[in-house]
């Protein structure tokens, strides 16, 4: 039967990724020579020649996507996304919640605290190492690899949701490109404003994010504001759909990895949690700000900046052409391929369907270069943060920093293609929802795929090159 020679292909395949994991892992001890990211670690050159490195990794992909294309068995793949396990926990689960609406509240405050009154040394200060190694890396790859606990640490929500809310209507054709915006824009204010080696800054925008995220939450309503216009919100509800842990009205549920990035049977596409293009963008732009930020920070990208400045532009005008034209370069690729889709398919299915179907998948890959991005990072501050979480009013004055092994990048290989083929898997979920014949299934990821081996082959090139400072900023 067709479904038992597709189980065995299923288990083939899960042999075959393991294999190739293996090989890749050690491939990449000799052949990584850079952290991405914040790590900022230069090593020596490649061993092997980088476009080698980089065809191997994007060849991976693909291969990863003809072997999931012989799992056609309609059962086993809708088996696979649906399994789950209900332990309960409803008591704790209702406990956890109090426990972290007071955490946050308290972290908040010593945030502003601390980066108003505290020592201005980004590496002891409380706010600097919270902020960066506690919540933009820590709290992240918790998310992501464990569950989402934002809802309930979210501070303004805590208080937005016991206040008068909700006076005015939400413009219902903002939808969520309010939070895409807002997204972009603290991606960009990270990167340009030295807001990361800055504590009283970092707090004065804390005070003003808080004024502003307050007084929307208490005008639309909290539970929109959340939801449709909060950018690290969304950040949080984006990611958190990757971890294989979630609670629902029972108590704790388990899934495997990735698999609630498939809409169940009878879910609605927001509960599914793409409805629009607005959140095919909120996808993209979660893959595209970590390839900007490993780019600036590389030597060739600190070239790229110089050479531009060098004929007379400004540095921000710089930056901000780059990240701009780069984000609307993979959303554009992105829809780009959602068109071909369409095109080399019959189908009633629009191109928009497809775009938004297909966006789920992309949370994975991300995840994949979050944690290559930041994995290294969060290990080497750990004591730090720590150090500062036990202490918060009086840090340490001397910080301990891991110094992490050569060996630890090649870690960044084998994240980067884990969430690459994780994301395949997915978008094969995906196409066996959209489609009912096999072909069209098969036929409809191709394009995909493409664009996805694209992102693989830039991000494992930026991981091969030496790291630097970027260039003109505070």
């Amino acid at each position: 039967m067709l479904s038992s020679r597709d189980r065995r292909v299923g288990r083939a395949l899960a042999c075959c990724l393991a294999v190739v994991g293996t090989l890749l892992l050690a491939e990449g001890v000799s052949a990584s020579n850079a952290a991405v990211g914040l790590q900022g670690a230069s090593r020596d050159a490649l061993s092997i020649p980088r476009w080698l490195y980089v065809a191997t990794g994007g060849a991976t992909v693909g291969a990863s996507a003809l072997l999931a294309s012989f799992v056609t068995d309609r059962r086993f793949v809708r088996d696979i996304h649906r399994s789950h396990r209900d332990f309960g926990f409803e008591t704790l689960y209702r406990g956890g919640v109090v426990a972290l609406h007071l955490l946050g509240l308290a972290l908040l405050g010593l945030v502003v605290y601390s980066g108003l009154t505290g020592p201005q040394v980004p590496t002891v200060n409380f706010a600097i190492v919270l902020v960066f190694a506690g919540v933009r890396a820590g709290l992240t790859m918790f998310t992501y690899l464990v569950g989402d606990v934002w809802s309930a640490l979210n501070p303004w929500r805590t208080v937005a949701t016991r206040l008068p809310n909700g006076f005015l209507d939400y413009p219902a054709r903002f939808g969520r490109w309010p939070a895409v915006a807002a997204l972009l824009g603290l991606v960009w204010m990270e990167t340009t404003t030295g807001i990361t080696s800055r504590p009283r800054l970092l707090a004065l925008v804390v005070v003003a994010y808080s004024a502003v995220t307050l007084s929307g939450a208490l005008a639309v309503g909290a539970e929109t504001w959340f939801r449709n216009v909060d950018p690290v919100s969304a950040f949080f509800r984006f990611y958190g759909r990757v971890a294989p842990f979630s609670w629902t009205e029972g108590g704790l549920r388990a899934h495997l990895p990735g698999m609630r990035l498939v809409a169940g049977d009878g879910e609605s596409r927001a509960e599914g949690l793409a409805s629009g293009l607005d959140d095919v963008a909120i996808a993209v732009a979660l893959v595209w700000e970590l390839t900007y930020s490993g780019f600036v920070t590389t030597e060739q990208g600190a070239r790229f900046v110089r050479a531009a400045v060098g004929v007379g532009l400004p540095p921000l005008v710089v930056y901000g052409g780059l990240f701009v034209v780069g984000f609307l370069a993979f959303y554009g690729a992105y829809l780009l391929a959602s068109r071909v889709a369409v095109g080399r398919l019959r189908t009633h299915r629009t191109a928009r369907e497809l775009a938004v179907g297909f966006a789920p998948p992309l949370l994975a890959i991300a995840a994949g270069y979050h944690l290559a991005h930041y994995f290294g990072f969060f290990v080497s501050l750990s004591p730090s943060l720590v150090a500062v979480l036990a202490s918060p009013l009086s840090p340490p004055a001397n910080p301990l920093v891991l110094t992490l092994p050569a060996w630890f990048s090649a870690l960044d290989i084998v994240f980067v293609l884990g969430g690459h083929v994780l994301s395949i898997w997915v978008a094969h979920s995906v196409a066996y929802r959209l489609f009912p014949s096999r072909m069209q299934a098969i036929r409809s990821q191709l394009p995909f795929v493409f664009v996805m081996v694209g992102y693989t082959a830039a991000s494992l090139w930026l991981i091969s090159l030496p790291t630097t400072q970027p260039p003109f900023l505070p």
